[in-house]
């Protein structure tokens, strides 16, 4: 690993194929493939690529080439709810397993995991009614 910050051993080039490939196995998903869509015209895929590419180079190979607040993002959208995330990990280990190492795919997929369950109860506690007390993990 060039960078002492690094998470794991994982390239550039990597993270670009694993995003490309899950994505594309979004846009197919009979759930969440509406979902995106609704947001992402069929021209702007490549852009948004690059973007979570560069959210996860900044995650895994802290290179601050990242800018923006994806839990807004995600809070702003009505259309994602909380059980997209399982289907969303899931996929997105299929992709990992498929394209990394074993043990660059795990330490990949914990990372995802704790993003995602974070995002899940980000949403479940913002969208929740305000007469009902917060869930606590």
């Amino acid at each position: 690993m060039s960078n002492p910050l690094q998470l794991f051993a994982i390239t550039p080039e990597e993270i670009s194929r694993v995003v490309t490939a899950f994505y594309a196995r979004i846009r197919q998903h009979p759930d969440l493939g509406p979902v995106f869509a609704a947001h992402i015209p069929g021209d702007a895929w490549p852009v948004h690529e690059a973007k979570i590419a560069a959210f996860w180079r900044n995650a895994i190979l802290k290179e601050r080439g990242y800018d923006g607040q994806p839990m807004r993002v995600h809070l702003q959208t009505p259309e994602i709810q909380p059980e997209h995330f399982a289907q969303w990990l899931g996929l997105f280990d299929e992709v990992l397993t498929e394209t990394l190492p074993p043990e660059t795919a795990q330490a990949f997929s914990a990372l995802a995991h704790r993003i995602g369950d974070g995002f899940r109860y980000g949403i479940e506690q913002i969208r929740r009614p305000a007469d009902l007390p917060p869930v606590l993990r």
